[in-house]
């Protein structure tokens, strides 16, 4: 295969471990990655069971490194700003537990929010005492709407007399659309705001600059978009706010705790190091597998040398979605969700003909059914297509990817229309 000219589609296919029978059109929610790159991890755990404290203790440290820098130079990111961690909602999770919240503080986060994220938001409102002391903002976002949109509702929010951080997506899950995210975080500049960005749909799915965005906390998830195994996922703090960030999750060897009168000095087991505390935090936080963050290398060079460079590969990717998701939207009669600039991404929105009764709608009852149509897509058709309801329709996400090909989108778009069919007929009894 020609590096100069990539194929895609079906010739990508073999390149990746999926079973014969089974259709990955759900790349969004648990990634996957190439046999290369899997023959990578098994080397790496290979080596660790070999010499478990020769591997864990001396060559883990430089080789977590390695992976920080190729992370680093694809993000346009100075490397010091990078650290390692298992997945998003880790990092998400990592920033709000490490501020120390004033009575009056309050946090601005979107209605599209991922709900582990959101629900880390309220656990901080929860527990923070007294009982009210920060508040949660919530950015309520119901698609249509347009960005310009969005952002005057995100502002009205931030510039409010309190607020001390905005939690938001670059491409939210469900519905997967992508957000104004650049000039939101100019807007938190504006108004002396924190940004955290929830980037889990970001490295490996949309082109990233971190040197000219430059939020203040971004993290996304390696193993969606970037084909390194699960779980990996990059966390960028700006140089101006690695002060807030006092410890890992959980705290670990690297937490450098303040020195008070009459308190003993706690010994510290980790070599002595040239690195910023920052990234001490997060070399090592407990004995887990760390092989994954090893195989970024592995993963940036499949992509450079099978699939011709990141240009030409989020250039198939994101064409792929937006022409399967309007082939799919025929098959089924219905439409895409979101505008033009809020598709650019390699995910799609297309809307079922499903309707529900008035009870159902009352009661709840929808997301209910729809995760028994998914589970009926995955056991009976082999493949998984995430549903939701959103502004009174239920949807489909569907991922674009280098294996993939218009003719897969079809296939789909003719099992959605199946299991709608099947569901319409199982209600009439």
């Amino acid at each position: 295969m020609s590096t100069s000219n990539p194929t895609f589609g079906a010739p990508l296919l073999p390149y990746f471990p999926f079973q014969s029978d089974y259709l990955n059109i759900n790349h969004g929610s648990f990634g996957g990655y190439p046999i290369k790159v899997r023959d990578a991890l098994r080397e790496y755990q290979r080596q660790t069971d070999a010499k478990p404290d020769d591997f864990i203790r001396y060559r883990l440290p430089g080789l977590i490194d390695k992976s920080r820098a190729a992370v680093a130079e694809l993000i346009n990111a100075d490397v010091g700003n990078v650290v390692l961690i298992p997945n998003a909602t880790t990092g998400v999770n990592t920033v709000l537990r490490n501020l120390v919240y004033n009575p009056g503080d309050k946090i601005v986060y979107l209605g599209t929010t991922y709900g582990a994220c959101e629900k880390a938001v309220m656990h901080i409102v929860d527990t923070c005492i007294p009982a009210g002391a920060v508040e949660a903002i919530k950015v309520e976002v119901e698609y249509p709407v347009t960005s310009k949109e969005i952002l005057r509702r995100f502002e009205d929010a931030i510039s409010q007399k309190g607020v001390r951080i905005a939690l938001f997506d670059t491409v939210s899950s469900l519905p997967a659309l992508r957000l104004p995210y650049e000039n939101m975080i100019s807007l938190c500049k504006k108004y002396h705001v924190l940004s955290l960005i929830d980037g889990a749909h970001a490295v490996g799915a949309i082109e990233l600059d971190m040197q000219r965005l430059d939020p203040d906390f971004f993290i996304s998830n390696l193993h969606k978009w970037l084909y390194t195994p699960r779980s990996c996922a990059v966390f960028h703090v700006a140089a101006r706010s690695q002060h807030l960030i006092k410890t890992s999750l959980p705290t670990s060897h690297g937490y450098r705790p303040e020195e008070r009168p009459g308190r003993l000095r706690v010994s510290n087991p980790l070599p002595t190091s040239s690195k910023t505390g920052f990234v001490e935090l997060f070399g090592y936080v407990g004995t887990m597998d760390y092989t994954p963050y090893l195989c970024i290398p592995e993963a940036i060079k499949f992509r450079k040398e099978v699939c011709g460079g990141e240009q030409k590969l989020l250039q198939y990717i994101t064409t792929l979605a937006k022409q399967g998701g309007n082939l799919v939207a025929n098959i089924l009669g219905t439409e895409l969700l979101g505008d033009e600039d809020q598709r650019r991404s390699p995910m799609v929105m297309v809307r079922l003909p499903l309707k529900f009764t008035a009870d159902e709608l009352q009661q709840g009852k929808q997301h209910l059914l729809l995760e028994e149509i998914e589970r009926t897509i995955s056991e009976k058709y082999r493949t998984f297509v995430p549903l939701i309801y959103h502004g009174g329709h239920a949807y489909g996400r569907l991922s674009g990817q280098v294996y993939l090909t218009l003719e897969d989108f079809e296939k789909a778009g003719q099992i959605l229309a199946k299991a709608c069919k099947e569901f319409e007929q199982k209600s009439k009894l």
